[in-house]
């Protein structure tokens, strides 16, 4: 759930299983063709000598895993801690854990319950369920279908995504209105993942159907299924609090309190691994699990249809579920992440497999991220075995290379006020020496980056792996995006080029300061010798404020770029309230510094016309002078000075 900040977009990586999971999932002797069975007791040998190790390793106090299989649990097992101060074991049934974003799972599931009941419907202008407007942009409605593939073309905004005090929540419509994002795509265009789009499908259930959303779901989803440990509610009652697992940025640090969710129908889901496990049996079964239904089959099997993929051949979305197909399998599924909390559930859909698994823990560095996904594909590997099959490499792979390489930006990301964040976050393609390409975020377990070949048309896949990418060009042939199966498709990057190209944006960004830095020692040299020599600056009085003003302008565009790395390096220590007093005088700055880049064109003009100094010093000036020019259009470039605060 959480938003994936410039920082965690150059951290992703492809994770291939490590030496140490490859070799525990080795198949044992004496099994049929190799290949073990899965079975209760197998499965659980498995996973009882892989997961201790794994969460101990990475700093994760307690984890939940339950996998369920034709229509039955098939194990469930909890590990580690569920609070290590007290020593109290994970149970499957009796620990609560917050899944986050799979909570999306039950908001699409209440959707898809009022579309059978013929009281929405997935083509309709969203305004028609609302009691707001979302202005018209690009010519066309969102659509709940555009809500439930996470093309609705909003920018991402995490603004009181979560807050720390139960006081803080307040009412969803207040939240819809007053965080409205921009939209930066046309509706069911663009994959670019979006809690705000979520979040607003969960005020259509509760308007449509009369209830509060939370409400809603125990009474249509929770009953029926007999999920008695789950629940939308913040706080939880008294009853279930009393089972909620602790969560932990660490399992050697202290607790972190329990995560009050503004978007509820976003990620506010607490729920036992024994209550998921129903929710997936009736997702595998065709809506029904042990005579309670939540939808009929030909609603379920429309949710496990793709709906959008973001190329061709590529993983997409289905409705509200997305694709995960490895190993040749077909799967769909969700994650979802709080601060403390990380979750998958898997569904493959022709096995009749579910598997739910959360960490309470982020773990060192992250580490959450990496153990589930690595205990994921162990799975995988050890009972679907995957030999990819043979596909050669182009004849002359050097010119697509060449035309893929250069710098590309999540579609999942903020334009209004941190677009110069999000660029800093960039992901480079780079082109190899024989042919292949690398990409910046993708690397193995080493951290090196993979190589990838060209096995079609601008489609890549990975040297001894099976992981593709896939570049998508214009009708010119202008290369515009890439989408890869390595990790789950909730965004896509697209290209970037010219001054906004990070390529481009480091170096100058690098001459900008350090010329600015340097004509601030110089004039500080220089003031420092005419003190000292008893000398004065010959200025009239308007070409001492342009001198003046130009100092400041200097001074200022260095401290926006400042303010802002380090207001947002510390905006999860900050309140919401902070953060946005912080944005409100740094845009003040901006403008500032906007007039004091004038300035400073405006002293080189008078410098030039009528001195003093020589060819020197003119030059200099003109040196200067094309910096602010730089820094004026950094500004207005980036929005450092528009007076957003959604961010």
């Amino acid at each position: 759930m959480n938003r994936l900040a410039p920082a965690v977009l150059a951290a992703l990586t492809l994770l291939p299983a490590a030496p140490a999971l490859a070799a525990i999932a080795a198949a044992p002797a004496g099994t049929a063709h190799g290949v073990p069975a899965m079975t209760s007791q197998d499965l659980r040998t498995f996973l009882d000598g892989l997961v201790p190790y794994a969460i101990r390793r990475a700093g994760i106090a307690g984890a939940v895993i339950v996998v369920v299989k034709n229509g039955k649990v098939l194990l469930s097992r909890g590990y580690g801690y569920a609070d290590v101060a007290k020593q109290s074991p994970v149970i499957p049934d009796r620990t609560i854990f917050r899944p986050g974003s799979i909570s999306k799972l039950f908001t699409w599931t209440s959707v898809m319950q009022l579309v059978q009941a013929g009281k929405l419907n997935l083509d309709t202008d969203v305004n028609r369920y609302i009691d707001f407007t979302i202005p018209p942009k690009y010519g066309k409605p969102i659509t709940l279908r555009d809500l439930m593939t996470h093309s609705g073309g909003f920018e991402d905004t995490g603004r009181d995504l979560f807050v720390k005090h139960k006081n803080q929540l307040y009412p969803l419509d207040q939240y819809l209105k007053e965080r409205l994002p921009a939209r930066i795509f046309p509706p069911g265009t663009t994959i670019a993942y979006s809690n705000y789009g979520a979040t607003l499908a969960g005020y259509i259930v509760q308007r449509v159907s009369g209830e509060p959303f939370d409400q809603y779901v125990a009474r249509h989803i929770f009953a029926p299924l007999h999920m008695n440990h789950s629940s939308f509610a913040q706080p939880l009652p008294p009853k279930l609090a009393s089972m909620m697992s602790a969560g932990y940025a660490q399992a050697s640090g202290k607790p972190i309190p329990f995560e009050y969710v503004e978007a509820a129908p976003a990620g506010a889901l607490s729920a036992t691994g024994t209550d998921m496990a129903k929710f997936m049996l009736a997702y595998l079964g065709g809506g029904t699990y042990d005579g309670g239904t939540i939808l009929a089959p030909r609603t379920v099997q429309q949710m496990f249809t793709l709906q959008l993929a973001p190329a061709p051949g590529m993983n997409g979305f289905d409705l509200g579920f997305y694709q995960e197909n490895r190993n040749g399998l077909e799967i769909v599924g969700h994650a979802g992440d709080t601060n403390a909390f990380h979750s998958d559930l898997h569904l493959l859909l022709k096995q009749h497999i579910g598997i739910f698994m959360s960490l309470n823990s982020a773990g060192h560095n992250g580490a959450a991220e990496d153990v589930r996904v690595r205990i994921f594909r162990a799975v995988l590997d050890r009972y679907f075995p995957y030999a990819p099959p043979q596909e050669k490499t182009v004849v002359d792979p050097a010119p697509d290379a060449a035309r893929v390489a250069g710098w590309y930006l999540t579609s999942r990301r903020e334009e209004s006020a941190l677009s110069f964040l999000y660029a800093l976050g960039q992901v480079q393609v780079t082109k190899n020496d024989d042919g292949t390409i690398s990409v910046s975020m993708l690397k193995d377990a080493a951290q090196s980056p993979l190589r990838w070949r060209e096995v079609g048309p601008l489609y890549y896949r990975q040297v001894d792996g099976q992981a593709h990418l896939k570049f998508t060009a214009d009708a010119s042939g202008r290369i515009v995006s890439w989408t890869t199966d390595a990790f789950i498709p909730v965004f896509i990057f697209q290209r970037v080029n010219g001054l906004t190209s990070l390529g481009t944006l480091k170096p100058m960004l690098t001459a900008f300061i350090g010329i600015l830095a340097i004509s601030l020692l110089i004039r500080l040299g220089a003031w420092i010798a005419r003190r000292r020599l008893g000398l004065r600056l010959e200025l009239t009085k308007n070409e001492r404020r342009i001198h003046l003003a130009a100092r400041i302008g200097a001074e200022t565009f260095l401290a926006i770029l400042a303010g802002w790395i380090v207001t947002f390096s510390l905006q999860d220590a900050l309140s919401s309230a902070a953060v946005v007093n912080i944005m409100l005088v740094l845009y003040t700055i901006g403008v500032i510094g906007i007039l004091g880049g004038i300035a400073m064109v405006a002293e080189t003009v008078l410098r030039v016309a009528h001195g003093p100094g020589g060819w020197l010093v003119r030059s200099g000036e003109i040196v200067v002078a094309i910096a602010a020019v730089y820094g004026i259009w950094f500004i207005f470039a980036f929005g450092l000075a528009n007076f957003a605060t959604n961010f």
